[in-house]
């Protein structure tokens, strides 16, 4: 995700570099590259050319602070240019009382109908009772997918036979079974198609007249680029859209869309798809997605993550394992499983600071491939040699090796990249957050991320100061004539 537009923006930056202060020639040198950068992205061409007009503006004349170089100041100014491109009410209104109806629109392939579930699923976790409404007769199996989906979160879908019956029809009983159910929330699945046609839109407008739902949602998929910012504004023409939701925004996506669709529509973001999976909709927030563009990572978002997938009484324990340095490779399993759970090891080292370029020097790594490996080499080992790595011999490692599919060298990488990792983790552990993702970066700086990179303990220097190498060689030469002296001496004796 908006892996195109990070590298280019990062390549623009590199213009304000090395210069001791901003000046209106660097500017425009360097707005001219973002500029082109935005425009590869599929940004919107007015969008783009307001934008750096704007930013142009902000940063001439601007004061660079003493403790930022003119290339933070930029950055900065364009952070913040980011977000206001896409600022605007990303929540989703629900009544306390009563019910809440939702209308889901758009074309046909845009992800609608799993869009929905998804939604279904994210609103059930908040405590909310769903139900789902199969209103779209026009696609076969349409009706049968969404009771699918349901199935698979567990949320009741109503739907009528399609010969029999109209989308208006529909979206009026599910209404009326829904209070029967006594669900809070109304999900309307209408019908797309393959593009925006006069039959279409103007059944959506009877729904929204006859049904009369309180928010109105356009589906639309991220890789069609400006398509679906143009959709987008037809869309709202046509029904007075409340609210985005970009699928399809893990996929080959340049970002035009996501920078473009406020600007253009005045409709702001409310959700964004990141995976097939039903768990994988995320809600919108204009400064972590402005962050993750410019290479920032998106710690925030990683947090949440890791706080609904987490198992928090077992983190607590293997922080305390950790802290008295007994933390075993059982332990490490456990955490490895834990981690899974968040998502791809590629999208979890994107949303960390300064870890991004580490990802791109990965090149065609494959981190989840080496997990899966290790964790196939510890489980081949009982329980005892989980617990005491140091019991593992030549002919035990053998034993391992044969068990895991692996050869005798890679267990025996991993039992001592596990041993320095212990020492490193032990001493993280003490830490406090800011400490912890310097030391993370501080790890990734030295090349320490490098999945062909061998785990070494980083060698501490004392508080005595920089070492005189000059000094040092002086010493080792007085040492070396001593000793000889000392043989001298003992051969005569």
């Amino acid at each position: 995700m908006f892996e195109g537009i990070t590298e280019n923006l990062t390549s623009a930056f590199s213009a304000f570099r090395g210069t001791g202060k901003i000046t209106e020639a660097n500017i425009h040198n360097g707005m001219k590259q973002v500029r082109k950068a935005l425009l590869e992205a599929d940004v919107a061409f007015d969008v783009v050319k307001d934008f750096i007009e704007k930013i142009t503006a902000q940063a001439i004349g601007a004061d660079v602070l003493k403790s930022l170089k003119p290339d933070q100041q930029i950055v900065s100014i364009v952070h913040q240019g980011l977000i206001d491109l896409m600022s605007g009410d990303h929540s989703l209104p629900i009544k306390a009382q009563g019910q809440t109806i939702i209308m889901m629109c758009g074309l046909q392939g845009s992800g609608k109908t799993t869009t929905s579930g998804k939604l279904a699923r994210m609103l059930m976790e908040n405590g909310h009772k769903p139900l789902l409404v199969a209103a779209d007769l026009q696609r076969p199996a349409a009706i049968e997918q969404l009771k699918v989906i349901g199935a698979q979160v567990g949320c009741s879908v109503y739907s009528e036979d399609p010969t029999k019956s109209d989308p208006v029809q529909v979206c009026r009983n599910g209404v009326k079974q829904a209070k029967a159910e006594g669900a809070t929330v109304v999900i309307l699945d209408t019908a797309g198609r393959l593009g925006i046609d006069e039959e279409l839109m103007k059944e959506l407008q009877r729904i929204d007249s006859r049904v009369n739902p309180d928010t109105c949602l356009f589906v639309c998929d991220a890789m069609t680029g400006q398509d679906a910012v143009n959709s987008a504004k037809a869309f709202n023409d046509a029904l007075e859209l409340d609210g985005v939701i970009l699928t399809k925004m893990d996929g080959d996506t340049r970002g035009g869309a996501a920078l473009s669709v406020r600007a253009v529509t005045g409709v702001p973001i409310k959700f964004v798809g990141v995976g097939e999976q039903l768990d994988r909709l995320e809600q919108f927030h204009p400064d972590r997605m402005a962050g993750r563009i410019l290479g920032m990572g998106d710690v925030l978002s990683l947090v949440e993550k890791a706080q609904q997938a987490f198992d928090e009484d077992e983190m607590l324990a293997q922080q305390e394992k950790m802290q008295k340095g007994k933390f075993t490779l059982d332990d490490f399993r456990k955490q490895m499983r834990q981690i899974k759970k968040l998502g791809s090891m590629t999208e979890i080292m994107k949303m960390i600071p300064g870890m991004g370029k580490v990802v791109d020097q990965m090149g065609d790594a494959n981190p989840e491939g080496d997990m899966l490996r290790i964790e196939g080499i510890i489980n081949s080992m009982t329980l005892d040699e989980r617990n005491n790595p140091d019991k593992i011999d030549r002919s035990r490692r053998n034993r391992i090796a044969n068990g895991s599919g692996v050869q005798p060298a890679e267990v025996n990488k991993l039992l001592k990249d596990f041993s320095s990792m212990g020492k490193m983790m032990q001493d993280m552990s003490n830490m406090g957050l800011k400490d912890r993702m310097q030391a993370v970066k501080q790890m990734a700086d030295g090349g320490m991320m490098n999945p062909g990179a061998d785990i070494r303990e980083r060698k501490l220097r004392s508080k005595r100061g920089p070492v005189d190498s000059l000094e040092m060689r002086k010493k080792e030469k007085n040492k070396r004539k001593a000793a000889m002296k000392a043989k001298k001496r003992n051969r005569k004796n």
